[in-house]
């Protein structure tokens, strides 16, 4: 018995690595001392009910930022142990199998279980308060979203020490992840945690696409809207057309390996070609559902500290919404070497190429909104600025990967990786970071300290050409990527350990940000004013942080950058156009713990099909069943929070402002 004991922990956990053993250590005391925290406190009750049940889009937001910080923390120790590994030639710091695990979900990590949240986070913080709205369209849904994300990315994380991770790559193209080169648990671990995410991030795709279309403020048109909302509303499009491809691609595979369906596999007359077809017509408008948000960012922080107008405003509109439908016609230049043939080949390139064209718009009309402007430095636009190089630079390097004949020499080689990062953190963290520190403020009433701000800025900045500059030299020498190690006479080894010193670098200035975000909570700069950037949207309107509600009365929009129109006519000592409306009973959802106790099923039943284990799979399933059948007979959702409660809260919070 003992001994089968033995047998089954060997399989079922991973041993054999001190790296391994370290973090079994860690996750320990980390639960322990969460645990205890909580325990001590009292906290248990508060955490139930302020947050795991929570409905509210702020907090669904803080909740969301959280996770997205700590998924940055393990994706950015990944990327660190790769580039130790590859520091210098002939080195053993990771052996190969580990090596293919940690690239594997440092990408997954980095794209779909930091961005995504990130840019999630910020959706729901910022799009309610722009668009003068009280909530989300549907606020049961929208936890529910966080919470299948969550339980998707633990389930994700937890094959590092518990069955193997993945190694068949962040895309895990087939045959390398079929049962013939991938027979552990670590790719099923794959499946599932970004199923069950996935449903999550299309369930938010769906409810920020209801909440823009039918809950804008009174008198507020399309095209006043704020441009970060505009920049939601067309990421979010593009995630309701791409991510069920994702999930059918996801599914097939899972087929393939839980009952032989051969859908990849060239010897049971399947096509492992359909597979890079199928993950890349989502994988592609992936890249742009995550860049969108960030260039809304960009354009609500270029016109706040330039104090003007965005400049062509219509023309950023449709060249983002360009882009959401272009990106679905470019997925082929991530393998023009397939053999598809020239004509096939000069459509994808011509479509990539065009879709640099939208993208160059934007940046024209962010430099035409700073020309003449009276530019602030502040930390937000010092990200947005050192953007812009970055991005150019991304974006040419991506056109020359678009012409065919040379991505024949570029393909699979560290050019590609150094473009790819050049796009991803100059074009989408730049971006997060900017509107994280833009809009802290309202999610918490304090500002973020600046000086720890800059230097987190200068240390990301420094570290990122310094680590991705030479990949482009490693690249056109001859360094493909996914290689854990090579000898002496290949001459890689001196950009190798620019790259490496780059990068950590870039990890310092993570430590910076942590310290930064720490030093702000003990010494806290208080936003006494609500507007505290001066700001031009209707977020900045109401108190910091936002009372429940939001808004005691629903705004009246009568222009675009309606609440900066007002605070100048104001100035100018007009009177407002605006009537004053009488405080009515505000109508909000109750909270629910249906979304969580069912995430917790969706994860258990995940767990089961991992490992194949009905005991798992079928309690799992039962308890999703009955949460949804709980949800159809759930009537009392709702409250009103009285009049005179509202007077109360304004009064405080106005008081305190």
């Amino acid at each position: 018995m003992l001994e089968k004991i033995k047998e089954f922990a060997g399989d079922f956990f991973v041993t054999g690595d001190p790296l391994i053993y370290g973090a079994d250590v860690s996750i320990a005391l980390a639960l322990i001392s969460i645990i205890t925290v909580l325990t001590y406190f009292k906290k248990w009750g508060w955490l139930w009910r302020e947050w795991l049940t929570t409905v509210d889009h702020k907090r669904i937001g803080i909740m969301y930022i959280i996770a997205s910080i700590l998924m940055l923390f393990r994706g950015g120790v990944d990327a660190l142990l790769m580039r130790t590994q590859i520091a210098l030639p002939d080195v053993h710091f990771l052996e190969p199998e580990h090596y293919n695990q940690i690239f594997t979900t440092h990408g997954v990590i980095m794209i779909l279980f930091m961005a995504m949240p990130l840019m999630f986070g910020l959706f729901n913080i910022v799009v309610p308060l722009q668009i003068g709205a009280r909530d989300v369209a549907y606020p049961f849904l929208n936890s529910l979203s966080f919470w299948m994300f969550f339980f998707g990315a633990m389930l994700f994380n937890m094959s590092f020490v518990i069955g193997g991770s993945p190694d068949a790559g962040w895309l895990s193209y087939a045959p390398l992840s079929e049962l013939s080169h991938s027979p552990g648990v670590g790719q099923d671990f794959y499946i599932w945690g970004i199923q069950i995410s996935g449903i999550g991030s299309l369930a938010t795709g769906i409810n920020f696409i209801v909440t823009i279309l039918k809950m804008r403020a009174p008198g507020m048109k399309m095209m006043q809207m704020p441009m970060f909302s505009w920049s939601v509303l067309s990421s979010c499009v593009t995630i309701i057309f791409a991510f069920p491809i994702l999930t059918v691609t996801l599914a097939l595979l899972f087929l393939d390996r839980y009952l032989g369906a051969h859908f990849f596999t060239l010897d049971g007359g399947g096509n492992p070609m359909m597979y890079v077809n199928l993950i890349w017509m989502w994988g592609h408008p992936e890249v742009y559902i995550v860049i969108l948000p960030a260039f809304g960012i960009y354009s609500e922080i270029v016109a706040t500290f330039s104090k003007k107008k965005l400049f062509g405003y219509k023309s950023m509109v449709f060249a983002m919404m360009i882009i959401s439908v272009l990106s679905f016609f470019t997925w082929l230049h991530h393998f023009f070497t397939m053999g598809s043939g020239a004509d096939v080949n000069a459509f994808f390139a011509i479509t990539t190429m065009l879709i640099a064209i939208p993208t160059g718009v934007k940046v024209f009309n962010w430099l035409f909104t700073m020309f003449r402007g009276r530019i602030t430095f502040t930390t937000p636009m010092l990200w947005t600025i050192a953007f812009i190089p970055c991005f150019v630079i991304g974006g040419m390097t991506g056109v020359l990967l678009s012409v065919a004949p040379a991505d024949f020499q570029f393909h699979n080689s560290y050019f590609l990786i150094a473009h790819f990062h050049q796009v991803l953190i100059g074009g989408v963290a730049f971006g997060y970071f900017a509107g994280l520190s833009y809009w802290w403020p309202k999610m918490f009433g304090f500002k973020l300290n600046e000086k720890l701000g800059k230097w987190a800025f200068w240390l990301w900045n420094f570290g990122f050409y310094i680590c991705f500059m030479p990949q482009y030299f490693l690249g056109l020498d001859g360094m493909t990527r996914r290689v854990s190690e090579y000898s002496w006479d290949m001459g890689w080894g001196p950009l190798n350990l620019v790259s490496t010193i780059g990068g950590f670098l870039m990890g310092i200035g993570f430590l910076f940000q942590v310290w930064q975000i720490a030093h702000s909570i003990k010494f806290m700069e208080r936003d006494t004013t609500g507007d505290p950037w001066n700001g031009r949207t209707l977020e900045w309107s109401i108190p910091s942080p936002a009372p429940l509600y939001n808004f005691a009365t629903l705004p009246q929009v009568q222009a675009q950058d309606d609440w900066w129109e007002d605070k100048q006519r104001k100035a100018n000592g007009l009177p407002s156009t605006k009537k004053p409306q009488p405080l009515e009973p505000i109508h909000m959802p109750k909270n629910s713990a249906i979304p969580f106790i069912m995430s917790v099923c969706w994860f258990v039943a995940g767990f089961g099909f991992v490992f194949d284990w009905l005991i798992f799979v079928i309690p799992g399933m039962i308890g999703v069943f009955i949460c949804l059948l709980a949800r159809s007979f759930s009537y009392d959702t709702d409250y009103y929070i009285p009049v005179d409660e509202v007077k109360r809260t304004e009064a405080a919070l106005r008081g305190a402002n």
